[in-house]
């Protein structure tokens, strides 16, 4: 099959055409995001490659539509970037890789929560410039402390169970869906509001809808714990940034630490180390102490990079033939067979 990859970086190249191996397909690797301007390069390809920032509105899909796609293959498990109702309506089949690695998200949470809480950024700082002082590098324990985890599919179960299991916290857990084995190790699931309210440091895991965009409000902050810690590695828009930074400027905040921003289709994945940055609120992030940030690399694994290749690979041989998709993904959440190529 003639695949259409965009948004490409030297790494996807790798995973994708080592994977490629077993399958055959004919891959365009393109390095543009796919958006208006970039429809045209996938005309007569019956299937494209997409990751998270690349934009998948009505207009991009009619256009890759008419240009004979008739499959769109994520290589990731987020899908707020594209119109489902959209795909549906133009016979488009979309799958998605739903659980790639959830130990390499999980693992850098963790790994985020840690550099948050026990500055260990300021401190490879500091180091670099010889200056071996420990003022302003006081942390705290996170035994015995109250973590919220908003989410608790296989990414958010992980952490939780590192946390109260590993770390001996009170772990309070959110979602639609109650997970009995984290129920029997002591994990406490409460409604989405009181979690906010009573949780030291909270952690967010769950997809980007309509209700849980800027769950992380002006109201929300204003009714958490003095000093709450703040991580996100899930979805840019779960947190209102302006509502975010004045929490940090009241102090109501205790500190940040983001690997995903509302508003990085602009910044994350390139180099722009020679460039000036447009964007006032994340400029405005970057310059508090307590706030880190990092690129949208949770995922980065080679275990996970191989997966997100060989799922996607797999789904559109499973489309060329005909099967059922299991990884597929509608406006109405249901699975479908692929649409004929």
């Amino acid at each position: 099959m003639k695949i259409a990859v965009y948004a490409t970086k030297p790494y996807d190249r790798h995973f994708l055409s080592a994977a490629n191996a077993g399958f055959g397909h004919a891959l365009i690797f393109l390095e543009p995001r796919l958006d208006r301007h970039t429809a045209l390069l996938a005309k007569e390809c019956p299937a494209v490659c997409v990751f998270v920032n690349d934009q998948l509105d009505r207009t991009v899909l009619e256009m890759l539509a008419a240009g004979g796609t008739r499959f769109i293959a994520l290589r990731c498990a987020g899908f707020n970037n594209v119109d489902l109702v959209a795909a549906q309506e133009l016979g488009l089949s979309v799958v998605r890789v739903p659980a790639y690695s959830p130990h390499a998200v999980a693992e850098f949470t963790i790994g985020l929560l840690l550099a948050l809480d026990r500055n260990i950024a300021r401190a490879w700082a500091r180091v670099r410039e010889n200056n071996f002082a420990l003022d302003g590098l006081i942390g705290r324990n996170l035994y015995g402390r109250t973590v919220g985890v908003v989410g608790t599919g296989r990414i958010g179960a992980l952490v939780a169970r590192t946390l109260k299991a590993g770390f001996g916290c009170e772990v309070l857990a959110s979602d639609i869906l109650v997970d009995p084995a984290l129920e029997a190790i002591g994990v406490r699931y409460v409604p989405r509001e009181e979690l906010l309210s009573t949780s030291e440091i909270v952690t967010l895991h769950c997809p980007l809808t309509p209700e849980t965009r800027h769950m992380i409000d002006a109201e929300m902050i204003a009714a958490a714990r003095p000093g709450l810690l703040i991580v996100n590695t899930s979805r840019g828009a779960l947190i209102d940034t302006r509502a975010l930074i004045n929490g940090l400027k009241s102090r109501s905040i205790g500190g940040v630490a983001l690997d995903v921003y509302e508003q990085e289709a602009d910044l994350f994945f390139e180099d722009l180390s020679n460039e000036i940055i447009e964007d006032d609120d994340f400029q405005r992030l970057l310059t508090f102490p307590n706030v880190l940030v990092t690129g949208h690399q949770a995922f980065l694994t080679e275990e996970a990079l191989d997966s997100i290749a060989m799922t996607t690979l797999q789904s559109l041989a499973d489309a060329e033939a005909g099967h059922i998709l299991v990884n597929a993904v509608t406006a109405g959440g249901v699975i479908r067979p692929a649409a004929p190529l």
